[in-house]
């Protein structure tokens, strides 16, 4: 595979941009990241697996259809889950070729404080129940859940990014992922 390959991201919010250069530039140093808008299909706060898979894999193809020239689509598509133990957040990635082969990864999960799960149980999205519970500004595009939980110490970038690269395996070992 070349060392210059073109990403592009199923969304402009520089946080998902920026990790998936980041992933990629662990393979191919000399890599590429656009940010296209797209629709996900599912509703705004997406609020199980299939939803976040299903709006990860139509932002990877909408944002591949938007930029012929790129070598892969990448959709990520974050989202809640209730549970016995509360309501997890995370995400789900999808990359796709133009040949449609697609690679999966997943973030890491955790908890978000019952007064935060609330307002989203109640209709709010989560960006906006961050902002309002965390009395923070647009944190979506910038630290986020994650970063206002560990106190700074994972950002949003550190929580995708391995999803990402997880989702670049079968491009990296096409013959092992038939």
């Amino acid at each position: 595979m070349r060392e210059k390959l073109k990403f592009v991201v199923g969304s402009t919010n520089p946080v998902k941009i920026d990790c998936v250069l980041a992933a990629a530039r662990l393979f191919w140093p000399q890599s590429e990241a656009d940010g296209v808008e797209t629709e996900s299909g599912v509703g705004h706060q997406p609020v199980s697996d299939e939803e976040m898979r299903t709006g990860a894999l139509n932002r990877a193809r909408r944002a591949l259809a938007e930029m012929a020239e790129a070598d892969f689509g990448v959709g990520i598509e974050g989202g809640v889950l209730d549970g016995p133990e509360g309501m997890w957040v995370y995400a789900w990635v999808a990359i796709i070729n133009p040949q449609n082969r697609i690679g999966w990864g997943q973030s890491g999960r955790f908890l978000l404080p019952a007064p935060v799960a609330t307002l989203i149980r109640d209709g709010m999205e989560l960006g906006h129940a961050d902002d309002l519970f965390f009395r923070r500004q647009n944190s979506k595009q910038k630290d986020g859940a994650v970063g206002i939980l560990s106190n700074g110490r994972i950002t949003r970038l550190q929580l995708y990014q391995p999803a990402v690269t997880f989702a670049l395996f079968p491009f990296l070992h096409p013959d092992f992922y038939l």
